[in-house]
């Protein structure tokens, strides 16, 4: 440290302080990120049930005909003024046994409707609470390059924070069964995240891994294209993505999908999972059918694609795909248990809880440790403790607001404008009521949206009750962490009580 003429020391006191104020309030700022991150991402694990939650009684089917699908498909694009520039059909499945057309417009607007099993267009699909919820996981509802950057470096920091837990502590596998209960609550945190760090290892880096990969997907190809192709990353993603059809924008009638069903089914017995129509009312359209081949493989989708004259102009199978596609193609099921039916999902929300636990007690360690050491951080653990419980209730309420709209934004504002609130009641309460207010506030809201939601929609579908009373028993059971606290707090003051009014031996 150097001294000024006058005699003051350079760089101040003052200003070290404020400096070292400045750097944990980043630290905690990207620890909210992550946490938010990890939480939405328990969640997202279930979009499939939750836009059958939103649509509750839409009509349910194992399988579309061609001869449906050319229906839909053509009421679909009736439906739009203007242009249209590509139309997405997407079949019925198990996780979803309905099929949907989303229709994109040459303006730039999407509507995506659901249709029944003769093809006629029963309304438009509801998705604001999934869309919203993918979206908040995927880019934090950022411009879509900078959010899925930062969520990329969200992933990275994961895995980094992981494999330096690991070298940090050599004794963790050793004592991945040893914790230390009923003792100081730092160590009591720093057992229970160490062990939930070891037991849940091999998800921790897989989800961490392919999110980093997915989020940092555009760096990579980026970089590939610099380094091998001279800057053009088309020529990369042509390496992984099938080639467009030739362009001729000249007007031409709508493209007939019905006898390129016929085609594909005489080629392959595989199931069609969904068909992207490029520029269906030009003369260069085009049509490509992604099928699930029936293997064990997580990328194992076939695509074909054909031009307005039906001849088939590309082609590619599963079994012929090279490290690269496999990798790529497994990417995106690994990040989101969307491999293995319900039990992986389950597995995976369980776990992303435990994941988004790990994110938060990093933190808390951190500010136990300067507790015990003699500086303490009270308006931190203030406002940690809001973000880690007003989260719950943002997103509570904007699953609330996704009864009565079915817009994105009106969610976002409302996830937002409660995320600040909650950041302001930081400053009325102390930690252990902000967490009591926060666990009350979203048991309260998860018991109410699941009295209301059957109450507003018509259910037709038996998985948007099994949604409607697992949110509910979330919220009872947040009760009964706020009942079960409350009553050793009382315990423990009796106790106290008692062991001070006992009169002391001379």
């Amino acid at each position: 440290m150097t001294k000024r003429k006058n005699g003051s020391a350079f760089p101040s006191s003052d200003l070290v302080r404020a400096v070292l104020k400045g750097h944990s309030g980043l630290g905690l700022a990207f620890a909210a990120i992550l946490y938010l991150v990890c939480l939405t991402g328990a969640i997202a694990v279930f979009a499939t049930e939750f836009q059958r939650w939103e649509n509750p009684d839409a009509p349910r089917m194992d399988s579309l005909s061609g001869k449906a699908a050319q229906t839909a498909y053509r009421t679909a694009m009736d439906r739009v003024d203007g242009p249209v520039e590509h139309v997405l059909i997407i079949m019925p499945s198990e996780d979803r046994p309905w099929p949907t057309l989303r229709v994109d417009a040459e303006d730039g607007t999407q509507t995506t409707w659901i249709a029944d099993s003769a093809g006629r267009i029963t309304g438009e699909l509801r998705q604001s609470w999934t869309e919203f919820l993918t979206r908040l996981h995927i880019n934090l509802h950022l411009p879509q390059s900078w959010g899925i950057l930062i969520v990329g470096l969200a992933g990275v920091a994961l895995l980094s924070s992981l494999i330096s837990g690991l070298l940090a502590h050599p004794r963790i596998f050793r004592d991945a069964f040893h914790l230390r209960l009923g003792g100081s609550r730092r160590l009591q945190e720093a057992d229970l995240h160490n062990r939930i760090g070891v037991w849940a290892l091999p998800f921790h880096i897989t989800v961490s891994l392919t999110g980093a990969l997915l989020g940092l997907s555009t760096l990579i190809i980026g970089a590939l294209g610099f380094a091998v192709f001279n800057g053009d990353t088309a020529k990369v993603y042509a390496i992984f993505i099938e080639p467009s059809p030739v362009e001729d924008a000249r007007p031409a009638p709508p493209l007939d999908i019905g006898p390129l069903f016929e085609k594909v089914t005489q080629r392959t017995s595989a199931r069609i999972d969904y068909i992207i129509v490029e520029h269906p009312m030009e003369k260069g359209a085009a049509a490509m059918f992604e099928m699930e081949d029936g293997s064990s493989r997580l990328a194992s989708a076939d695509s074909y694609a054909f031009d307005r004259t039906g001849k088939l102009y590309y082609e590619h199978k599963a079994a012929d795909n090279n490290l690269g596609q496999q990798i790529l193609g497994s990417l995106g099921l690994l990040h989101f248990g969307w491999f293995g039916g319900v039990a992986i999902k389950i597995a995976y929300g369980l776990l992303g809880v435990s994941l988004a636990y790990l994110a938060v007690g990093g933190v808390n360690i951190w500010l136990a440790r300067r507790r015990d050491k003699g500086r303490p951080a009270p308006h931190w653990e203030r406002l940690w403790t809001a973000t880690v419980w007003g989260q719950p209730v943002a997103l509570a309420c904007a699953a609330m607001a996704s009864l009565f709209t079915s817009l994105v934004a009106p969610l976002i504002w409302t996830w937002g404008i409660v995320s600040i609130a909650a950041l302001g009641v930081a400053t009325l309460f102390p930690p252990a009521a902000l967490s009591r207010i926060g666990r009350a506030g979203t048991a309260g809201l998860l018991i109410a949206l699941a009295l209301i939601h059957p109450l507003i929609m018509e259910s037709r579908d038996g998985m948007a009750l099994i949604v409607d009373g697992i949110l509910g028993l979330i919220g009872l059971a947040l009760l009964t962490t706020i009942l079960a606290q409350i009553s050793i707090t009382r315990r423990s003051r009796r106790a106290t009580k008692a062991q001070d009014s006992t009169p002391q031996a001379s």
